[in-house]
């Protein structure tokens, strides 16, 4: 591995302390400094799965997302703070749409392309979003819905836009011939129409309009509603940016800024990709590969093929399937030098085989959207040819960010003490203004300024803190207190298994019970696996009932939907 690409350490001094400040006002400010400071270097690559691509640099980047941003507040007379919602996966339309969106001082709704028609209506009428831009392949949704939202105005989207013509043309081609592109009823405007029109009006188009300050409203960021409803998280520029300053702080002693190669797979309307991959690695100047949907994985075999990636985010999914993976080789890694893991727990085991195989260091990190994302970050040390964490229990997610304040709080907001188990409680600029249109939710969630997380944990004695589960999630047997985190690691050692949830069933004597959901690489016996469980965890936490499954459901970056599993258990 490169000795440039270091990226364990000990935390740099500051932590604890407010980060340093970016010396910009809103997020469109540090785009055109990006643009300036990198100039004609690639930007933005977007990969196909046959390894056809197109890129763009971050100066094109610059002067698109500027015509855009005219087409929205010239052509459409978008005022600021209204909505626009970008229905897009990893595509260069995507960093064009928001980025300008930004700059017009319009609010970005990020917005899942795989919605259903109802989930994507009841996210439309609740943003009250006045334009979308969409993929041309899930246009028909939007026909489904748009007489029942605000949406005035559809921008529509190909995965061939902003390649040369040739390509272009037989991209286009393909699409028709395949049937993925289905025929729209409703009125569009193409994106390559909009940029023009706002080409067209220049930067006077711009001219007298107010500029977003920190305080502004950036950014909608629907929570998954794993809980409940999903709930649009309010994040300003000022919260953004705080976030960036924050992940600076803690990662420019070891970037190599406008020598770097990100590796973008997780979608960007994810809060963990749109901060870190999207707005990080345009202001660090990596070039970020995109890779527009990543199932099945063999589709990033090209990225790998053609591009030496020196970082990236992901979940545990992705890391545990790529280890799968047959093309998926060492060499191909020999440049990353750190992967950056949240969105759930990473499974030792896949920590392990992660780190065996490739050489390259897992970082886990714990966020939620209404944090930016990130609160804490963790890392490791280096001893000769080894890696070591500094943080091996499971579920150890590191130290508080600078300028971010963490608790370990009971039901009643009291501090617990260190190794107690209890909410977790986090302060800091990064922390979300409120829900949208949600008083009752945004006054139960944000209480004396502390965001109260629903998350469980606690601090071990060199402050390092773990998560253990979600309010929600923890199943209570005969009044103990079950994680499904510490179960599902446990069944995840076992070599058969695949992939494993863990969920709690009512239970006539106990209150609860411990339900597993196994994918299993060959056929198991219930006896073999609970035995297995029996040798690692305490009788009470060990399942009672076993089902297998040809897959978990996740959702968009490989989550398992508990609440899913928990529904089917009910009705079965």
């Amino acid at each position: 591995m490169s000795s440039e690409h270091v990226w364990w350490s000990h935390f740099p001094a500051g932590v604890g302390h407010a980060a340093q400040p970016f010396p910009f006002e809103n997020l469109g400010q540090l785009v055109r400094a990006a643009a300036e400071r990198y100039g004609d270097r690639k930007a933005e690559t977007l990969v196909l799965p046959n390894g056809m691509e197109a890129s763009l640099s971050f100066r094109e980047v610059d002067r698109l997302s500027d015509a855009f941003a005219a087409y929205l507040g010239h052509d459409l007379a978008l005022q600021p703070g209204a909505r626009v919602a970008i229905m897009l996966p990893n595509t260069l339309a995507y960093p064009i749409c928001a980025f300008g969106a930004l700059k017009a001082g319009c609010v970005v709704v990020n917005t899942n392309p795989l919605y259903t028609p109802r989930e994507l209506k009841q996210q439309l009428q609740d943003s009250g979003a006045e334009v979308l831009v969409v993929l041309d392949h899930f246009g028909d949704k939007v026909d489904a819905v748009r007489a029942d939202t605000d949406v005035k105005t559809v921008v529509v989207t190909s995965v061939a836009d902003f390649f040369p013509l040739l390509p272009r043309t037989l991209i286009k081609a393909k699409l028709r011939l395949s049937g993925l592109v289905p025929p729209l009823a409703m009125p569009f405007t193409r994106l390559p129409q909009a940029l023009k029109l706002g080409s067209q009006r220049g930067a006077l188009a711009m001219t007298g309009k107010v500029a977003p300050t920190r305080d502004s409203l950036a950014l909608l960021q629907y929570t998954g509603g794993t809980t409940g409803i999903s709930k649009g998280a309010m994040l300003s520029h000022g919260n953004m940016l705080a976030n960036l300053e924050q992940i600076g702080e803690i990662t420019r002693i070891y970037l190599n800024y406008g020598d770097e190669t990100v590796l973008t797979v997780l979608p960007m309307y994810h809060v963990i990709a749109f901060t870190i991959n999207l707005l990080y690695g345009f202001h660090s100047g990596s070039h970020s590969i995109l890779v527009p949907n990543p199932r099945p994985l063999k589709n990033l075999h090209p990225a790998f093929k053609n591009h030496e990636i020196t970082w990236m985010t992901a979940v545990n999914t992705l890391l545990k399937g790529l280890l799968d993976e047959s093309w998926f080789r060492p060499e191909m890694t020999r440049r990353l030098g750190g992967v950056f893991a949240g969105g759930m727990q990473t499974h030792p085991s896949v920590l392990q085989r992660w780190e065996d195989f490739t050489g390259c260091l897992v970082i886990e990190g714990y966020g939620l959207s209404e944090t930016s994302p990130l609160v804490t970050y963790n890392t490791a040390v280096r001893h000769g040819d080894r890696l070591r964490r500094t943080m091996a229990q499971v579920g150890g997610v590191g130290l508080p960010l600078p300028g971010t304040e963490v608790r370990i709080a009971d039901d009643d907001g009291k501090d617990l003490p260190m190794g107690a188990r209890g909410e977790i409680l986090v302060k800091g600029p990064q922390v979300m203004q409120a829900y949208w249109n949600q008083p009752e939710e945004t006054s139960r969630t944000l209480r004396d300024g502390w965001l109260c997380t629903g998350d469980i944990g606690s601090f071990d004695e060199d402050g390092y803190l773990q998560i253990t589960d979600r309010k929600k999630d923890m199943i209570i047997v005969s009044g103990f207190n079950v994680y499904p985190n510490e179960v599902e690691a446990c069944l995840a050692l076992h070599p058969d298994v695949a992939d494993v949830a863990v969920v709690g069933i009512p239970h006539q004597d106990t209150g609860e019970a411990v339900r597993a959901y196994i994918v299993a690489r060959k056929e198991l016996a219930v006896d073999e696996l609970r035995a297995h469980c029996r040798r690692l965890l305490v009788n009470y936490k060990v399942p009672t009932s076993f089902s297998f499954l040809a897959e978990i459901p996740k959702n968009a970056v490989g989550k398992a939907l508990r609440r899913e599993l928990r529904a089917g258990a009910g009705q079965g």
